[in-house]
């Protein structure tokens, strides 16, 4: 294949996938919006579950304990 002709259809492709990823970016955006969710708030609803998951590991006590066996 000549240069010239595989240089223009790699600008052509490039240009293609640059405007796909655009899309892809806007539309991703879009949904996030609809949702109500961006990724700070997801982050700290996730951190506020753990910690509270954490309060009720600790607050559940000591597990039962084991008897230990004098030989």
């Amino acid at each position: 294949m000549h240069s010239d002709s595989h240089h223009l259809l790699h600008s052509y492709r490039s240009v293609e996938l640059r405007r796909e990823a655009a899309e892809f970016s806007l539309a991703r955006t879009a949904s996030r919006r609809r949702a109500g969710w961006s990724t700070t708030a997801l982050r700290r609803r996730a951190g506020w579950a753990m910690i509270e998951l954490g309060l009720r590991l600790t607050q559940a006590g000591p597990g039962p304990a084991h008897a230990t066996r004098a030989a």
